[in-house]
């Protein structure tokens, strides 16, 4: 290919900023959109055929990883690279388990992210640098290479989950996936039966632990 075409989802500017920076001086590789939300990742995917997303886990709406599961079973030749934060085991098997091929942490150097998104445009996978040893050590022992948590629920429970790991109120999430809040009410009940948690913080947590948000000075 002559230019490999990217599209970035990050919620943050300077972010954006930052990658497109690097980017723009990457000769072979071309903008073609940037969006703040899952959402709007998704119509530039439509709109934009790019061979390439770069996407941050904890966005508002849809999460990178629910991003990256939808892309996976709508585009597949989208290849998908998260930038995270988040430098631990879990997170990257999450990632790799929602069907990104590559994963770099966000402070990772400026010469790895063309690199990155070389490697997954040709079909390769890549992982930051300083994380690839200790994956290689710990994959096969990991519990959780194989089973994704998020996989147990539907993809309005898992709306549901990380709008209440949000702070909105059963009204709040109502109105904003247009339907009733006992029709909320009854996804939540769902939710903590599925997941055997019984209380409102324990499904933060497990948000949290799954990267379906982030708390936010992470």
């Amino acid at each position: 290919m002559d230019h490999i075409r990217v599209v970035i989802a990050d919620d943050h500017e300077l972010v954006r900023a930052g990658i497109r920076t690097v980017l723009d001086n990457t000769s072979d590789v071309e903008i073609v959109g940037e969006a703040v939300n899952g959402e709007e990742a998704i119509r530039l995917v439509e709109e934009q055929n790019p061979n390439v997303l770069l996407t941050d886990i904890a966005m508002p709406g849809l999460s990178g990883l629910e991003l990256t599961r939808q892309l996976a079973g709508t585009f597949p030749k989208v290849r998908v690279i998260i930038l995270s934060m988040y430098s631990d085991d879990e997170h990257v098997y999450l990632g790799l388990r929602a069907g990104a091929t590559g994963y770099l942490i966000k402070s990772a150097s400026r010469q790895e992210l063309p690199l990155a998104i070389r490697a997954v445009a040709t079909g390769d996978t890549y992982i930051s640098s300083t994380l690839s040893g200790a994956l290689v050590k710990n994959y096969a022992n990991y519990p959780n290479v194989h089973r994704n948590p998020l996989s147990r629920l539907s993809r309005r429970q898992t709306q549901v989950l990380q709008l209440i790991a949000e702070s909105k109120t059963t009204k709040q999430i109502a109105l904003e996936l247009n339907i009733s809040v006992k029709t909320v009410e009854c996804h939540r009940a769902q939710l903590m039966d599925r997941l055997e948690i019984h209380d409102i913080p324990g499904l933060v947590r497990f948000a949290i632990k799954t990267g379906l948000v982030q708390l936010e000075d992470s």
